[in-house]
C-alpha cells in the first residue's frame, strides 16, 4: 500500500469505522464477536468507537472472527498498520515551536519505567553538558531557548531511581566533535561519572566492535510499548507490539557487544585524555 508519511497515525477513525461495519454486515452483535475473539465487550465498543488504538494482533482477530474476504483484510490491515505508526515531521516540529516537543519527550519519560537509547552520532540531551546541548541546537533555524531550557530540565529524570535507563553510544556518538576539544572531555568526563548511577547503565560500541548488525538509526524504546526511530527529516513512532519487539531485539544484540562499567569508563577516560591532548 503505497501512502504519504502524513497519513500515518491519522487513520485511527478510518480504521474504528471499518471493523464497526464489517461487524455489522455480518451479523455479529459486539458481544458474540468479543467472545469469538476471546476479548471484553466493552473492549469491542472502545476499539469500534476509536477510544482504544487496536494493535495488529487486535485487528487479525477481529478479521479472522468475522471471516472477512480477503482483500477486506488487505486493505483493513494497511489501516491497522497506518494507525499504529506515526511520522512527526521535523518541519511541522519546528513551526509549533521544539520546546513542545520537549514536553512531549518529557511526559513520555515520566510514563516509563525502563527507557533505552541506542545513539549512533550524538550524546542524547539526557545525558548531555549544557555547553553540548546549547551546541546541539545551534544549526537550528527557530528559537531554540526554550528546547534548551526542557532538555536541561528533563535531566532530572534520571533522578528517580525507580526508573531504569540503558543507553548504548557508538564510538562515533561519543566523540563525534559537537563542541570544542576541552568541552568534549568535559562530556566524556560526566558520561564517565553517570556510570555509578544505580539506575543507570551506558554502553559503548567502540570502531571495530563487532555486533550482529549493521544498526542504521538511533532509536529508543520505552519500556515495551512504544519506539521512536530518528531519520533527517523527523522520526517514526511505532506502537504495534511486533515493531517495538523487534526493536527490543536488535536492541539487546548491541547490548551484548557494548562495553559497560569499568570498560565503558577506561574507554571514556582514555578519549577524553585524546580530547585535552
Amino acid at each position: 500500500m503505497t501512502f504519504q508519511p502524513e497519513q500515518l497515525g491519522r487513520t485511527g477513525q478510518e480504521l474504528a469505522s471499518a471493523l464497526r461495519e464489517l461487524r455489522k454486515r455480518s451479523g455479529l452483535s459486539g458481544v458474540r464477536l468479543a467472545a469469538r475473539c476471546n476479548m471484553s465487550q466493552s473492549k469491542v465498543s472502545r476499539i469500534e468507537s476509536g477510544k482504544v488504538r487496536p494493535s495488529l494482533v487486535d485487528v487479525e482477530q477481529i478479521l479472522k472472527a468475522l471471516d472477512a474476504p480477503s482483500k477486506m483484510v488487505e486493505d483493513v490491515s494497511a489501516l491497522a498498520r497506518l494507525a499504529n505508526t506515526e511520522w512527526q515531521n521535523l518541519r511541522e516540529l519546528r513551526r509549533k515551536g521544539l520546546g513542545s516537543r520537549q514536553a512531549e519527550l518529557k511526559a513520555l519519560e515520566a510514563s516509563s519505567t525502563h527507557l533505552r537509547y541506542l545513539l549512533l552520532s550524538m550524546i542524547t540531551g539526557l545525558l548531555a553538558t549544557s555547553e553540548y546541548v546549547r551546541a546541539s541546537l545551534a544549526h537550528s533555524p527557530v528559537d531554540t531557548r526554550k528546547a534548551i531550557a526542557g532538555k536541561l530540565e528533563r535531566q532530572a529524570v534520571l533522578n528517580d531511581t525507580a526508573k531504569r535507563f540503558t543507553f548504548i553510544l557508538t564510538e562515533q556518538a561519543a566523540r563525534w566533535p559537537v563542541v570544542s576539544p576541552l568541552a568534549l572531555a568535559e562530556q566524556l568526563d560526566r558520561l564517565s561519572s553517570l556510570t555509578y548511577r544505580p539506575n543507570v547503565r551506558i554502553g559503548l560500541l567502540p570502531v571495530g566492535a563487532v555486533t550482529p548488525r549493521t544498526p542504521l538509526n538511533t532509536f529508543t524504546i520505552y519500556d515495551a510499548s512504544l519506539a521512536t526511530v530518528e531519520t533527517s527529516t523527523g522520526s517514526l513512532v511505532l506502537r504495534d507490539a511486533r515493531d517495538v519487539q523487534s526493536y527490543l531485539d536488535e536492541f539487546s544484540g548491541y547490548e551484548e557487544c557494548a562495553l559497560f562499567g569499568a570498560e565503558a569508563r577506561a574507554k571514556l577516560t582514555e578519549w577524553s585524555a585524546i580530547c585535552r591532548s
